[in-house]
């Protein structure tokens, strides 16, 4: 079953869904908006891989089922633990008749909804996950520890898997591209990086080498010492907006700029 989805809105923009009677989306604590009477919300641990329908249909298998089950569920929520991300998710299933659902992000930006076949997964940075179907699986994808420790936002991916729509946000306006028009690879500011299909490999490089130049992008270019890499023929999408710009500038505005003069390598902003 589809599901009927309408993104609204400009500077900050929401998701509305429309869903069929019986028709289950799920999405992160502290993501939902609003829902008609109609439309009933449940709190669970556990993610629709593990427990979405045996809640509702029985999982059968007597006492080892339930502890299959149970340790299932404590693995998703260490995992999501370690991610920081939310330890909950939040059901929405219309009964009688249709019902709608409004979800938004947590920062001023876009959204986007990504169609799963089941034949490729979806990899998005951490907190870009607002809702999805009960038939899409959410999970955490843990990158190699080099990767992870130059690039600050390649360490813990969400990954979907999976039938169905899943909504995304970022900060910012989106632009899509594909590392196959531009010679099969890009390279990217670490904190631009919103999503990319399966298939995209991911890395970080140092910017420049060690010498006058390359110190030069370092401490004045206000990249710090890595970009993030993306090579491949797929769907990558980008913000033009990072979490760390936002923030610095908001404290620009209050009067408590730690950044100086130089940004990049001697910046003092510790958030």
């Amino acid at each position: 079953m589809t599901l009927q989805q309408e993104i609204v809105g400009n500077a900050m923009q929401m998701a509305v869904v429309n869903l069929q009677p019986g028709q289950t989306v799920y999405c992160e604590a502290g993501k939902f908006l609003f829902k008609t009477t109609n439309v009933t919300m449940e709190t669970r641990l556990s993610g629709p891989s593990n427990g979405g329908q045996q809640a509702q249909g029985g999982g059968g298998g007597g006492m080892g089922g339930l502890l299959r089950q149970a340790m299932g569920t404590a693995m998703q929520v260490g995992q999501r633990v370690l991610a920081g991300e939310s330890l909950a998710f939040q059901y929405f299933t219309a009964q009688g008749s249709q019902g709608t659902v409004g979800f938004a992000g947590v920062l001023p930006g876009e959204m986007r909804a990504l169609e799963l076949d089941g034949t490729r997964a979806w990899f998005a940075e951490k907190d870009a996950f607002v809702a999805a179907e009960s038939t899409v699986d959410f999970g955490i994808a843990f990158q190699g520890g080099r990767t992870g420790v130059s690039g600050g936002e390649g360490f813990i991916l969400e990954k979907f898997t999976g039938y169905g729509t899943v909504i995304i946000a970022g900060a910012g306006n989106f632009i899509d591209v594909n590392p196959a028009d531009f010679g099969g690879r890009i390279e990217v500011d670490t904190g631009c990086v919103v999503a990319f299909e399966e298939g995209i490999q991911y890395g970080v490089q140092r910017v420049g080498g060690l010498n006058r130049q390359g110190i030069m992008n370092a401490v004045f270019g206000g990249e710090g010492l890595s970009l993030a890499t993306l090579e491949g023929n797929g769907r990558v999408i980008l913000q033009s907006l990072t979490i760390e710009s936002l923030a610095n500038a908001l404290k620009k505005a209050q009067g408590g700029d730690k950044q100086g003069p130089t940004g990049g390598l001697f910046s003092t902003y510790v958030g």
